[in-house]
């Protein structure tokens, strides 16, 4: 079986890949099995040690990974240079923090010495998306390989370069061969993978049906699942925002990656007694993007990863639009080629339309009227996902509050669009996921924490 990879700038076909077959799959499980056993005895200071140099080989070849990302699923290039950097960062933060993040834990009890001590699990298999081809890969695997744990890559199939030069890191960065391997395979050969008793857990950042599907088949095989699915992140404009800071934020995160981002701005509700100024200048922001060649500077929205994908999220618009959805801005196909759809404002959103309980994973906002805070909470959590949101205020502890107790989600963010950190733990609840990467949760998701007692 064969699968491509192709631009969806210029639409012409990159590289075709031969899927690998069940016994190169298992012998490539094996060596990393391997490499597994040899590597969950090294010590803290050799793993810094290499983990630091990954942080530079991507650096060093920032620009070369940077046009890989760019050329096989469309975001600008310089989008992809700061995305290659956060993938140094992350690899920097882990070398750091390891070791702290996972010494014994001393407990307190009737024994003469009890602590957690905290142990590698080994083969984790991750099954990653396309939208953050580098990123999303490397918040799994620096805790993962820090730990002393093993990876092993299942891309999305149109993003493999991406996957090759991300094992590539890892070994220029002097780390076994066979401990972070990427696997060229399909979908349909995940479930045997999970299957076989090498592997331990595995981790997936994708759809809910692809998260549903893995998890399943984790669970009766009794192993170990993160799930990180799909968002529909609502940011609340309360009456007292300011609207200058608010319109520019939302713009910011709807267009992020030409709107395909899990904690992308998805659904915006507005307080009433700012709704028209703030529709006013959200419109103006958002109309402001410039369609255009991803390599091109003054490009600020680039093309979809493909345009199956642009497809589907028209039909979610023309679907909504049928059911009394108002277009203000965009929502039509552009005449050209590549897979471009402008950036679209839809108004009198309203339950029973996609842009209500759907995610639109492109750049269009679902813009809802309410008549007060209590409203516009209650619809912020009228969703099932959970990932992120955020409160527009200037009364700070009003909007600490709101994030806190009020809005239903993993990370709830106050005057500044939700973004990942590698310090801070990421995640979603509901039907965005469960369980947590970065910071000290990440690191622990796919660790054994043994009691130890001595009596």
């Amino acid at each position: 079986m064969k699968f491509q990879s192709s631009n969806p700038f210029t639409e012409e076909i990159l590289a075709e890949y031969e899927t690998l077959s069940a016994a190169e799959i298992e012998e490539k499980l094996l060596k990393a099995e391997d490499a597994f056993q040899n590597w969950k005895g090294s010590s803290f200071a050799e793993r810094k040690e290499k983990m630091l140099n990954a942080a530079a080989v991507l650096r060093e070849n920032q620009s070369k990974y940077a046009r890989t990302i760019s050329e096989e699923m469309g975001k600008t290039y310089q989008s992809a240079l700061a995305e290659v950097e956060k993938c140094a960062w992350v690899c920097t933060y882990y070398a750091e923090k390891a070791e702290g993040f996972l010494q014994d834990e001393i407990i307190e009890t009737d024994a003469q010495k009890s602590f957690v001590s905290y142990r590698p699990m080994g083969l984790i298999l991750a099954v990653m998306p396309w939208n953050f081809p580098f990123w999303q890969v490397f918040r799994f695997a620096a805790p993962a390989l820090m730990a002393g744990n093993a990876g092993v890559l299942k891309h999305a199939s149109n993003v493999p370069k991406c996957g090759i030069f991300i094992e590539e890191v890892f070994l220029k960065a002097g780390f076994p061969e066979g401990l972070f391997t990427n696997l060229l395979i399909s979908s349909h050969q995940v479930s045997d993978i999970i299957e076989n008793p090498i592997i331990k857990a595995v981790t997936l950042t994708g759809s809910e049906k692809a998260g549903a599907a893995v998890a399943s088949k984790a669970a009766a095989k009794i192993k170990k699942a993160v799930l990180e699915l799909g968002g529909s992140d609502a940011y609340l404009v309360l009456e007292d925002a300011d609207l200058d800071l608010a319109a520019k934020q939302c713009a910011s995160s709807r267009l992020l990656n030409s709107g395909q981002s899990c904690i992308g701005a998805k659904r915006f509700i507005i307080v009433r007694e700012v709704y028209d100024l703030f529709l006013e200048k959200f419109k103006a922001e958002m109309a402001n993007a410039k369609m255009g060649d991803p390599f091109d500077s003054t490009t600020s929205l680039a093309p979809m990863a493909r345009t199956d994908l642009r497809d589907e999220l028209h039909a979610q618009v023309l679907a909504s639009l049928a059911k009394g959805a108002k277009c203000i801005l965009g929502g039509k196909v552009p005449e050209r080629n590549g897979a471009f759809y402008p950036a679209t404002i839809l108004t009198d959103v309203a339950p029973g339309m996609p842009a209500y309980d759907e995610e639109l994973f492109g750049p269009v906002a679902s813009v809802i009227c309410v008549e007060n805070e209590v409203e516009a909470i209650r619809i912020a959590n009228d969703s099932v996902f959970g990932l992120g949101a955020c409160v527009f205020t200037e009364d700070v502890s009003r909007g600490e509050r709101i994030a806190k107790y009020a809005l239903e989600a993993g990370s709830c963010f106050v005057n500044q669009f939700v973004k990942s950190d590698p310090r801070l733990p990421f995640g979603g609840i509901k039907n965005s996921g469960f369980g947590r990467e970065l910071s000290l949760h990440g690191i622990r998701e796919f660790m054994n924490a043994k009691t130890v007692y001595l009596a």
